[in-house]
């Protein structure tokens, strides 16, 4: 079994924990509910969402991590010995397998979309939305991209915290960054960047209504990876020195901005076409933006080249980011389990989740007419993760942290002993315990209803 090993640095920290809770839905779910719900309305409540939610349970993950080092699983039993408290932390690590399995599945999209945009076939593309279609529904192609992105994923977590996740969250992230500010740049430099950048900034307080409130609270849950095992397990490699509030607070920055940029990406650029509208989901990336791109790459062939190479780059590093977490918080608990190396654990874990993933993709064309409860596997398991276990289990988060752990515990962690103010601890334990299980009861219940 090897050595547990901590982040070497405060900015591995940062930038592993940020790339965990960036991920896809940051590219394409934010922009379409702000579209959808009011513009720069929608933008307000949900800034508002990140620091009275967002922050506040993700503390809670990090100093659950962070106390304990150890997995997700073992770090509940250990903080609550032979107690049902447990379940939560079998639920973080089963909603993280579950998850990956068919977050490959998407990523190999966006790897595919990527190669097609190198090659230059995006452009000479003439119906996106029935090349989308055929592609998804293809047996066999979307498995093979979707096992080139695990392989990906499992290079990076076979090699370790520090020389695998914490060496390429330095690279990768920096990189994101970049990317955005000139897909950004880019999009400026479109006809239409006033108006889509006008439809994105005017608030439009009469959409505001509960409906619209409750999706930028889901948005705000979803967005950071909250209740996913992911932030509890990095948590774990955190060293003593680590401040969790500050860590907590840069990360949603990070993940916001982020989520807004990729805005300032879009709206610009499909505004420039007319005709074109912000789809939802997938359609978004995958066929909206591909029409997009081809219009303007027949009116200015450079711009529309760089432009779509540039942004699936951007979406697949997002993913391999995002995955990375996912595939960490199950194989620290195979590797700390079993005690077989981290080459053997990561390696069970890609091929586990692949062999799911192989599944969710054939649903989409071969098993398509094979369903559970109205649902296709993909559906089942996205519905089962996102719907069910996360929102639940962001629920016991709060409840475990406010209610079962010793308070002093509690107040020790989150101020490093002491040596770290925290002002806000009182209104932190409030929220904790009375007002964030209550909205995400809510959400839970709006989102079974949607």
């Amino acid at each position: 079994m090897e050595t547990r090993k901590n982040f070497g640095s405060r900015l591995g920290v940062v930038l592993a924990a940020a790339g965990s809770a960036v991920g896809l839905g940051n590219v394409w779910r934010f922009p379409t509910e702000v579209g959808n719900n009011g513009g720069a309305a929608f933008i307000l409540i949900y800034l508002l969402c990140v620091l009275l939610i967002g922050v506040p349970v993700m503390i809670s993950e990090f100093l659950i991590g962070r106390h304990t080092h150890a997995n997700t699983i073992s770090a509940y039993a250990r903080l609550a010995p032979g107690s049902w408290w447990r379940i939560e932390g079998v639920a973080g690590v089963f909603v993280a397998f579950l998850i990956l399995s068919y977050y490959v599945i998407i990523s190999g999209w966006t790897l595919y979309y990527l190669v097609q945009s190198c090659t230059g076939a995006l452009a000479a593309e003439q119906d996106f939305k029935a090349g989308f279609s055929s592609f998804v529904s293809h047996p066999w192609w979307p498995v093979v991209y979707g096992c080139i992105f695990m392989a990906m994923t499992h290079v990076v977590i076979a090699r370790g915290v520090q020389s695998g996740i914490e060496r390429f969250s330095k690279v990768m992230m920096p990189l994101l960054l970049v990317i955005i500010v000139v897909l950004v740049a880019c999009s400026f430099s479109m006809p239409g960047a006033r108006e889509g950048l006008h439809f994105l900034l005017k608030p439009d307080f009469s959409k505001v209504s509960t409906r619209v409130m409750l999706s930028a609270m889901g948005q705000a849950f979803f967005s950071l990876s909250l209740a996913m095992g992911c932030l509890c397990t990095y948590a774990s490699y955190f060293g003593p020195e680590t401040r969790l509030v500050r860590t907590a607070v840069n990360v949603s920055l990070i993940d916001t901005m982020v989520a807004i940029l990729s805005g300032f990406i879009i709206f610009p650029a499909v505004f420039s076409v007319a005709g074109v509208q912000v789809d939802e989901g997938p359609g978004l990336v995958f066929i909206t933006l591909p029409n997009v791109f081809h219009m303007a790459f027949h009116s200015l062939p450079l711009l529309g080249y760089v432009f779509s190479v540039l942004f699936y780059l951007l979406l697949l590093l997002a993913a391999l980011t995002s995955a990375m977490s996912l595939h960490e918080s199950v194989t620290a608990y195979v590797l700390e389990t079993t005690h077989i190396s981290r080459r053997q654990a990561s390696a069970l874990v890609s091929v586990s989740c692949m062999l799911l993933g192989v599944a969710c993709s054939l649903s989409f064309g071969p098993w398509s007419d094979f369903k559970v409860f109205g649902l296709t596997i993909f559906e089942l398991f996205d519905f089962a993760a996102s719907k069910v276990i996360m929102l639940l289990s962001g629920i016991v988060i709060c409840l475990f942290v406010g209610w079962r752990l010793d308070r002093q515990l509690v107040y020790d962690e989150v101020t490093n002993y002491g040596t770290v103010p925290f002002r806000l601890f009182r209104f932190y334990v409030f929220l904790i315990r009375y007002v964030i299980p209550v909205i995400i009861g809510v959400i839970f219940v709006n989102e079974l209803l949607r």
